[in-house]
């Protein structure tokens, strides 16, 4: 005789259990993996530097010629009243301001030639937000940046420049040129999402570059401007940049929190402004 065996009742099956709440675990968003984006883009920056190092010495004619021949100069003439430090200690922090703006103002092209090369649109499909990308790039250029400091401060040292040598301010120095690229990385990539081309970029960079550099502190005080330069002046990022560099480094009175305010606003309204024309220049 067969068995048949036991069936359970349909109204007697007890309901599986819930899964726990600790057991879920919800997708990253997009800003939860923004330090790991910028570490690496950070990293690969750093990676073409070590494989070209041409880039450096190249990079560090540039300010050397300025601190060596613009600086030497204006110091014996003392036509420029810096007060109580030498004119080569009030530039050599308007050079290395003016050496990142100089990397950063052309970094859109690199842009330009990711989409190109078909890598823009392979990152746009990914879930990291695109001012996510935007920040990372913008911080990567502040590695190629950082390279100048170490330049410009070698340099002001061997022509005889007395900079500080607290290494919190030397650290504070480089967080302060790193925003300052950022902030002209976007600038640069926020023309690429209007102009779309690289000789355009070129050009608009080249008639930016210099008008940014003159109408600020770099190379003489405000006092000294016109009137109509001076209000050019206080509204240019440079100078901000400038006015930190010059109170970390030399110790000249400055205002920080001011410097490091608008640095930080301009920088995050360049990233929304270069996020909003990314997708524009991935067409």
């Amino acid at each position: 005789m067969s068995v048949v065996p036991d069936v359970p009742q349909a109204g007697s099956a007890e309901p599986a259990p819930p899964p726990s709440v600790t057991s879920l675990r919800l997708p990253s968003t997009g800003w939860e993996v923004l330090p790991s984006r910028v570490a690496t883009l950070c990293l690969l920056e750093a990676q073409k530097l070590r494989h070209d190092r041409t880039e450096l010495v190249t990079r560090a004619i540039q300010p050397a010629l300025w601190l060596l021949i613009f600086g030497q100069t204006f110091s014996r003439l003392r036509t420029i009243p810096t007060g109580r430090v030498s004119y080569l200690d009030f530039l050599a922090p308007g050079i290395l301001a003016q050496s990142a703006l100089f990397i950063a103002i052309f970094y859109g092209i690199q842009i330009i030639w990711e989409r190109d090369a078909g890598v823009l649109t392979k990152l746009l499909v990914t879930p990291t937000p695109r001012a996510a990308l935007v920040t990372g790039k913008a911080f990567a250029a502040g590695v190629r940046a950082t390279c100048q400091v170490i330049v410009v401060l070698v340099i002001s040292a061997l022509l005889g420049a007395t900079l500080t040598v607290n290494p919190l301010k030397l650290l504070a120095t480089v967080g302060v040129v790193v925003l300052g690229a950022a902030f002209f990385s976007c600038l640069s990539m926020t023309i690429a999402g209007l102009v779309l081309k690289r000789d355009r970029l070129m050009g608009i960079g080249q008639a930016i570059t210099m008008p940014l550099f003159f109408a600020s502190n770099a190379l003489y005080p405000i006092q000294l401007m016109p009137h109509w330069l001076q209000t050019v002046s206080r509204g240019n990022p440079l100078s901000y940049e400038v006015d930190a560099l010059r109170g970390l480094l030399t110790g000249t009175p400055a205002r920080l929190p001011l410097d490091i305010a608008v640095l930080t606003g301009a920088t995050v309204t360049a990233i929304a402004a270069a996020a909003a024309l990314l997708g524009r220049l991935a067409r």
